[in-house]
């Protein structure tokens, strides 16, 4: 099966299953208290055990065995999922002891067991995610002071930052258990608030004495019970918030860091290069406590209730918007101006010249008149061929191509835009080039005519032009030739120079 380009799966050897070796309940030490117990309590603790047994049993068939459907879509995974292999296409043997690693393949009835399993044991991490959103939501005012107590003494004292696990360790794992062993008398008067039976009841009793109660252990949710479900509302809460904020990092990281935008990219890239450079050189000179004690400060007040109505106003997201959006354009306008990833090419402008040639008829007669024809395209040329060009002058005649799709660009350049442009400002070309004997016109299609100078000793003079159309044929004082400019943009061409060379 071919692999998804662009997801992050393990296509590496399968994640191992470690397996804990522990003593089984058979070969474990017989406990002394069990010797202390009443004959109705073993009985029951014996019954308990032989009903787990007989669920791991029924739990271990239907996972290895299953029904047909099961094991045909097994025999199919592992033909879609084959084994790991070598390069020679013997299997991959394992040199660890199986007796504490496996690595099995994938199988349905495997998964749904193991999800099972799972699901009936992460009812723990649920309850400490619900405490600390309790904690940090200033549910009990108390409980998130004291926690900022604690966190201001190890912002302050950073040597005591060890004693802070062992001391949840102490007050929330060992008390607790303690208790269970050993509870104190029950109240006579729960009802009351001061109960002087109970307070003499308390003061008499002494925790030296012999256990009273079992000790409680902690044991997976039974399945279809309510334990059991309310772990997979919480399981299916956390992974549309997983996924959320997986879409969410993505969606606003990924732009800055995946050089999509080489230019945003770099910038960031050399922003970060510059801080580690700095924090290398003068990390120890930042008040690391002060900063950490005002953050955490900062982040669990803005937990309560208050705090929350502030920063969630319209007015209060609205101007956090704005200064957002003002830091985007100012960082925007400096990665446009100062980061320059290559040099820019070399961009010139290229011209040609359109020639026609007009098409005379001539009238007749003594004075040799001659109407006007029909232009007719001649050539695209480098050069206006203007009539007092010395190639006008020396009798040659004009040299370009035919057609616009023939014009190549300069050796060394490229096209830079798709198609040539008109330009528009024919007098100022003509006069760039001193062109002279030349009509031109400024609107329309921008021509540029030949006129014909008048020989007071040639015969073949050109008439004057009748006043208006009804006094006869309109006749010409233009040339021979009409031009007209057109321009492209052009890029010099970048030659990539190989290590080689």
């Amino acid at each position: 099966m071919d692999e998804t380009a662009g997801s992050i799966a393990n296509r590496d050897e399968p994640i191992p299953v470690i397996q804990i070796p522990l003593n089984t309940d058979e070969n474990a030490p017989p406990e002394t208290e069990q010797q202390k117990l009443g004959r109705r309590e073993r009985i029951k603790q014996e019954a308990e055990k032989l009903k787990g047994k007989f669920q791991n049993v029924s739990t271990q068939y239907k996972t290895t065995q299953g029904s047909m459907q099961e094991r045909l879509f097994n025999t199919l995974l592992e033909q879609v999922f084959p084994a790991e292999a070598d390069d020679d296409g013997t299997p991959k043997k394992d040199r660890r002891s199986r007796q504490y690693v496996d690595k099995p393949q994938f199988s349905l009835p495997v998964m749904s067991a193991n999800f099972r399993r799972f699901n009936a044991r992460i009812g723990i991490v649920f309850v400490f995610q619900n405490q600390m959103i309790r904690l940090f939501t200033w549910r009990e005012p108390t409980h998130t002071l004291s926690f900022l107590a604690v966190y201001t003494l190890v912002c302050l004292q950073p040597a005591l930052a060890p004693v802070v696990p062992l001391a949840a360790l102490l007050f929330f794992v060992m008390i607790p258990s303690f208790l269970t062993r050993h509870p104190p008398p029950p109240v006579t008067n729960p009802s009351s608030s001061v109960d002087a039976a109970a307070a003499e009841q308390y003061a008499a009793y002494g925790y030296s004495g012999p256990a009273v109660a079992p000790a409680q252990r902690v044991k997976p949710a039974p399945e279809m019970s309510k334990d059991f479900f309310r772990n997979m509302r919480d399981l299916q809460n956390c992974m549309e918030d997983f996924s959320r904020v997986h879409d969410g990092a993505v969606a606003v990281v990924m732009p800055y860091t995946d050089f999509s935008n080489e230019r945003l990219s770099s910038a960031v890239f050399l922003c970060l290069t510059a801080l580690v450079s700095v924090a290398f050189l003068a990390a120890h000179l930042v008040p690391w406590r002060a900063i950490l004690l005002m953050s955490g400060w900062a982040a669990t007040a803005a937990g309560h209730p208050r705090a929350q109505e502030i920063i969630i106003n319209a007015g209060s997201l609205a101007q956090l918007q704005l200064i957002y959006d003002r830091i985007c354009v100012a960082g925007s306008e400096w990665v446009e101006s100062d980061i320059v990833l290559d040099e820019p090419a070399e961009v010139r402008e290229v011209e040609i010249f359109e020639l026609q040639r007009l098409q005379k008829h001539s009238l007749g007669g003594d004075e040799g008149a001659v109407l006007e024809g029909e232009w007719e395209p001649w050539l695209f040329a480098p050069q206006p061929f203007a009539p007092t060009s010395p190639s006008r002058i020396a009798g040659a005649r004009p040299v370009g191509t035919q057609f616009f799709e023939d014009v190549q660009p300069p050796t060394g350049w490229l096209w830079r835009d798709k198609k040539w442009t008109l330009d528009l400002g024919s007098r100022e070309w003509v006069e760039e080039r001193c062109v002279s004997a030349v009509e031109i016109e400024t609107e329309g299609e921008r021509w540029v005519y030949d006129l014909e100078i008048p020989d007071s000793k040639s015969k073949s003079a050109t008439l004057a032009p009748p006043k208006s159309w009804e006094e006869g044929p309109s006749v010409s004082k233009k040339g021979e030739w009409r031009r007209r400019r057109w321009v492209r943009l052009v890029e010099r061409k970048i030659v990539k120079v190989s290590p080689e060379d």
